[in-house]
């Protein structure tokens, strides 16, 4: 039954099978377009090569992109000698308040003091109207001041953040605060 049909299939359609088999090659038909796929090898280089562009990208945009997030920290002395290097970067600066230094003024509202580091000071200003809780003036002198911010080429520092530090440790062995000047 199986070859009366073909034979039936090939009637209608008009096609003789036995003298197609014949002209049958067992090559490959020649693909409908033209565009081969790359070779295995040349494709591995353009991968490489791709993702070498973008490694390279990444890098190059780390690198520039972190370069002014970087933020110097350095003590009031370091900043007054190195003045020239520094001026107009964004630094961190560590240094004490100068007793007696701290000036407020209400319009445009501006913080004004003085840090120091031994024998070197430098005059800071911070156009703020909020401080932080434990930046305050003692006569005694000892709080210890963070601030963030650029040199200015005039010669005082624009604070952008001020941290005190706490002057107080907690002693777990005895459960209570004590001061690091004690």
């Amino acid at each position: 039954m199986g070859k009366n049909l073909d034979a039936e299939l090939a009637a209608a359609a008009g096609v003789d099978e036995s003298a197609s088999t014949e002209n049958m090659s067992l090559e490959p038909a020649a693909p409908a377009s033209e565009a081969r796929p790359p070779e295995p090898r040349r494709r591995n280089l353009l991968l490489l090569f791709m993702l070498l562009l973008l490694m390279g990208g990444l890098v190059s945009l780390f690198i520039f992109g972190f370069k002014d997030a970087a933020i110097y920290s350095v003590p009031v002395g370091e900043l007054v000698q190195r003045r020239d290097e520094l001026v107009e970067r964004r630094v961190r600066i560590d240094g004490e308040l100068i007793p007696g230094s701290l000036r407020k003024r209400d319009k445009p509202c501006e913080y004004r003091f003085g840090l120091r580091d031994g024998d070197q000071q430098v005059q800071v200003r911070f156009p703020q109207c909020v401080v932080p809780d434990g930046f305050r003036d003692m006569p005694e002198g000892g709080v210890l001041v963070t601030v963030e911010g650029t040199l200015t080429p005039e010669g005082h520092f624009q604070a952008a953040s001020i941290m005190a530090k706490c002057s107080s440790k907690y002693d777990p062995e005895t459960h209570q605060m004590r001061d690091e000047g004690s």
